[in-house]
Formats: structure tokens, sequence, C-alpha cells
């Protein structure tokens, strides 16, 4: 062998060694080596929710627990759902006025049990809790299966049911101080989605897009009984419906809304034929154009996820979880605060 073949040998196997290292996941958990512009506020927690203010973010502590509430300034937390009986919660929302829109199960059911987990979870029920946190909720007596969607500059929300299929929308009215849901009405089917991006089962709303709330943000998810999951925006005047991530070799969820209602944020990963990948959060443009953004990556790191981003009112902060690899959808284990100015 010549020098110079030796030294084109020695290349290659230099590139792809290279390669194949860099191709290996890290060791360890991500929250231990945490870029400047990411600090962990809790230890435990899932499912968070910016309160109007920024000062404070609502949590659940595990899937079917209680919900509790983050002051930022102090690290205090404080309990919101332990002063009544219930069946645990799957979401809990600020409402425009600072009261609470809770989702979770009507009665009892067998938590050891992974059928009657994801039962209960799809027959969950909307209520709303007081901001004193004193009072039980009032039941507005409507089926929710997974997330429902809140406004954040009215008291309108949309939420999905059936059998995950159907998407509806209706305003909140106090009476004498009783919260009740009126003007209900059913707005988008999983067979409205046109044959060529028709969701194999599920659908499911997210958020009114700022800042008129005549869209919805919506995931179709399996794609033509596919591993493709994507982000639709639906206007609600015309029926449109507007497939905004593009990406056929991609699973997206629709997250949280920028308040611009320009943006938002998708829990995104290559699919690779796998329907319920590891993911990390991503910024995503609502233009129609594909355009995104990587900001968690979570995912470097073997068997864990960065996901349930939402965005703050002021558009500065995203708050997000830790997921593990092998757990139920939606668990999480602590919370964390992005300074989005503050991204290298």
């Amino acid at each position: 062998m010549t020098i110079r073949a030796f030294l084109i040998t020695c290349w290659i196997v230099q590139f792809f060694v290279g390669q194949d290292l860099q191709a290996q996941p890290a060791t360890g958990n991500p929250a231990d080596h945490l870029p400047a512009h990411i600090r962990q506020v809790t230890y435990f927690g899932e499912r968070p929710d910016w309160s109007h203010d920024g000062k404070r973010i609502l949590f659940l502590n595990k899937v079917f627990g209680d919900v509790y509430e983050l002051e930022l300034s102090t690290g205090m937390i404080r309990p919101c759902t332990d002063h009544f009986k219930h069946y645990g919660f799957t979401r809990a929302l600020y409402l425009v006025n600072g009261d609470i829109l809770l989702s979770g199960p009507t009665k009892a059911f067998d938590r050891v049990d992974p059928a009657a987990r994801q039962q209960a979870r799809s027959s969950s029920y909307l209520s709303v809790l007081n901001k004193s946190y004193n009072k039980p909720p009032v039941p507005l007596d409507i089926h929710c299966d997974e997330g429902p969607a809140v406004s954040r500059g009215q008291l309108k929300i949309a939420w999905t049911h059936g059998q995950q299929d159907r998407i509806s929308v209706g305003d909140i009215v106090y009476q004498d101080g009783t919260p009740n849901l009126v003007n209900a009405q059913l707005v988008l089917t999983r067979e409205d989605f046109p044959e060529s991006m028709r969701p194999h089962r599920w659908i499911e709303t997210q958020n009114f897009v700022p800042p008129h709330d005549n869209q919805l943000t919506v995931t179709g998810y399996e794609i033509n009984n596919t591993a493709n999951s994507e982000a639709f925006v639906f206007d609600l005047s015309t029926g449109a419906l507007t497939n905004v991530s593009q990406t056929p070799d991609a699973y997206e969820e629709v997250e949280g809304i920028f308040p611009d209602g320009k943006f938002t944020l998708v829990e995104k990963a290559d699919h690779k034929g796998n329907h319920w990948p590891l993911i990390d959060a991503w910024k995503l443009a609502l233009d129609g154009s594909g355009r995104c953004e990587r900001l968690t990556f979570f995912t470097e790191f073997k068997g864990y996820k960065g996901g349930e981003p939402t965005v703050s009112q002021d558009g500065r902060y995203m708050a997000f979880t830790l997921g593990k690899s092998g757990m139920e959808a939606g668990q999480g284990f602590g919370i964390f605060v992005m300074d989005m100015k503050s991204l290298p």
C-alpha cells in the first residue's frame, strides 16, 4: 500500500468512527447538564400552564393527580385541589379571569390497570375551579377527551370529544357567580379533513390563535394510517384547514401558542415508522411555510425527552417538562423554564 492510499484509508476510518461516535446518545440525565438559558423550577410535575401575568405556573403533580401552582419569584408551591373529593385531573388551565378550567374523570377507576387508566383519560369532564381555591369546582357537564383549548383573551374554550374525533367550541358565562357553558357548537370532525391528509383515528385541539381567536391549532394523528402526525390551523369562520408543518417523515404535536399568533410550539421528532417517538420542543411558524426551530435537546440523552412546552404571555419564557421513554403519555418529571431571549 502506498503512503497516499494508507492516509486515505486512515481518513475514511476516522470519518466513519467519528460519525458513529457522534450518533451515540449522551448518557445521564439532561437535567444535570442544563445550558445557561434553562433552569429547573420543580423536581416533579407535568402539564405546565402560565398565569397571564407570567408570575405563576399551574401544573399537575402526576397523571390523575392534584393541581398545584408555583410562584416563580419565591419557589413556593401551593396546592389547588386538595380541599375537595375528586378522581384526579388530566389538565388544568388558567381562564382569562384567573379561575381554572379542569379536566378529569368523574368516577372511580382501577389506577393500576392500563386499560382503565386510558378509559378514564378518554372519559374526562370539564369543570371550573374558583381562583380562591377554597371551593369545589363547578361542573360544566362537558365530555373532554385529552386537553381543552382556552382563549387567552376571553372566556371561550374548545374541546375534543367523542372518540377523540370531534371538536366543539363554547363560551363560559357567569350567572350569579356560577360558571355555565353556553353557545356550544360542533366545529370540526375527523371526516372534515381532506382525504389526502386525514387522521386515521384522532384529532386534538390545543389553542385559539391570538389575537382574534378565530382560528384553532389542531393536531391530526396518524395521517392516512401512518406514523405521521401533523400540525394544522383550523379557521372557525371559513372552515379552512391548513397543514402548517408539512413533514410526512416527522411526528408533530401542537403545544403552546405564541402571543403574537405567528408561531406555535410543537413536540417534534423524525418518526422513522414509530408512531410515538421521543420528542423535543420546537418553534413552528403558522404561515404554512413549515419553518421550524429546535429549542430543546433532551433527546440527545438516551431515554429522555423534552415536551409539553407552553409560552408566557410576554412571549419570552417557555415552560416544559422532562419526560422519559416507556412512561404513560404526558407523564413528566419536573418543570423547566427557558429564557428564549437568551438562546445561543
